[in-house]
């Protein structure tokens, strides 16, 4: 029931303009992260300026979730997801 941390290779790719403000991290050999797993970056940080974007070659540290833990952040998930539903109880047509 123990986590499984290993290190793999990892491209950072962050855009900071008027169309996309993100970071985005895509590990090597498309390794998938599942509920509950953890990925740390490592290296220094990314300071880019308006309108720029990089891509970085890093090394990422990915802890897997064991059962327990992954099962709870499934859960934990689903019921977040439940607040984001809304449920009108009008009669008649929505307009």
């Amino acid at each position: 029931m123990s986590a499984r941390v290993f290190t793999t290779p990892c491209r950072v790719e962050v855009e900071q303009s008027e169309e996309h403000f993100h970071a985005h991290v895509e590990l090597d050999e498309g390794i998938a992260i599942y509920p509950g797993d953890r990925v740390r970056v490592h290296g220094a940080p990314i300071r880019i300026g308006f309108g720029e974007r990089i891509a970085v070659d890093r090394i990422a540290t990915v802890t897997r979730a064991g059962p327990l833990l992954r099962a709870w952040t499934r859960a934990a998930a689903y019921l977040d997801m439940r607040e984001l539903y809304e449920v009108s109880f009008n009669p008649g047509r929505v307009r």
